[in-house]
């Protein structure tokens, strides 16, 4: 093709659709896929209980098997089972009969995921499970095809009408399949009691894994980090200004006679205490706040974030069950690991 031609086409395309036109049809496909969602919640019953039951009691994984737009939803379906308790991976249904069925053991469940059912890739899968009777569940909206005859449950799709103009592109199905996955992880969820901290294990990383993170988990997977300075309470401020300098941290804990804390010290603290000539005449608790801000080292690193922020303070006190200090939880640091 000729650079005028294509230049005429691109102009012909522009000059079709118009503003009104691409949002006209972008509505159109939202609403049709809004509809297929539609019939799928109201098309879901026992056989997906029954998919939830089966998976619940699997002692091996979930392999979730696809070839083409599918594949690429099964590998989503089975990342976010993975991330939710439920072990899972992906297996390319074309790789399969080229060694990964090896990746299949006796005490997995295989769902494969197809809208038409009629691939010719999944038939070495559906013959090695049938073979060493691993147990079947088949995603698709065909029930009388291939897969739909081997499967030993299935998780039937409404055949809604797909969104795109040309009626051939797999757009409805494929949400579909997606909120199939999602309503799969969320009763597994349910089923497992699964809890944010279990959530937290699987993401360490990044914004998210900061945010699960709690406070006694930064002191036990940080042993290495500075610790509270402390200062006695009688301390004369020379020590005072010493400590908090060399603990880089712009605070130190107050200890009382019996080594508990009984106040803080902070930078602000200092400078409304460094006036006059007498201020080297006090001690640490003549300027010391008597009643720090303090939190559970059960809470999330993002709370004591939060309590940073609203009291405008540098950093909160951690403490343990029965109350005691163990550490602090200074603004900059939660900062620094991602939390916003």
């Amino acid at each position: 093709m000729s650079a005028s031609a294509r230049q005429s086409g691109a102009e012909r395309s522009v000059t079709l659709a118009q503003p009104d036109e691409l949002v006209e049809m972008a509505r159109s496909t939202v609403s049709i896929e809004i509809d297929g969602l539609r019939q799928l919640h109201d098309s879901l019953g026992e056989d997906f209980a029954c998919a939830v039951a089966k998976i619940h009691r699997c002692v091996g994984r979930v392999i979730i098997v696809g070839i083409g737009k599918s594949g690429h939803i099964g590998s989503k379906i089975a990342a976010t089972l993975a991330s939710t308790g439920t072990p899972s991976f992906f297996v390319h249904a074309a790789e399969a009969a080229h060694g990964d069925l090896g990746m299949i053991g006796s005490d997995d469940i295989v769902l494969c995921i197809s809208n038409s059912g009629e691939s010719a890739e999944f038939k070495p899968v559906l013959q090695y499970c049938r073979r060493f009777s691993i147990f079947l569940v088949v995603m698709t909206s065909a029930p009388a095809s291939t897969l739909g005859q081997y499967a030993d449950l299935l998780l039937l799709l409404p055949q809604a009408k797909e969104a795109c103009p040309m009626g051939l592109a797999p757009m409805t199905s494929t949400t579909l399949m997606l909120a199939m996955g999602d309503a799969l992880a969320a009763a597994l969820i349910r089923a497992r009691g699964f809890q944010r901290d279990d959530f937290a294990k699987f993401h360490p990383a990044g914004k998210l894994g900061a945010q699960l993170l709690r406070l006694r988990e930064i002191l036990e997977l940080q042993p290495d980090r500075v610790a509270l300075p402390r200062v006695a309470f009688d301390a004369p401020m020379a020590d005072v200004i010493t400590t908090i300098t060399d603990g880089r941290l712009g605070i130190t804990g107050v200890v009382g006679d019996e080594g508990n804390i009984v106040g803080i010290v902070t930078d602000g603290d200092l400078r409304r205490a460094l006036t006059g000539r007498e201020c080297f005449d006090k001690t640490a608790q003549d300027i010391m706040s008597r009643e720090p801000v303090t939190i559970g080292s059960d809470c999330l690193a993002i709370d004591a974030l939060n309590l940073c922020q609203s009291r405008k303070i540098g950093a909160v006190l951690i403490c343990d069950e029965d109350g005691r200090i163990i550490g602090a939880a200074h603004l900059k640091e939660l900062l620094q690991m991602g939390l916003v």
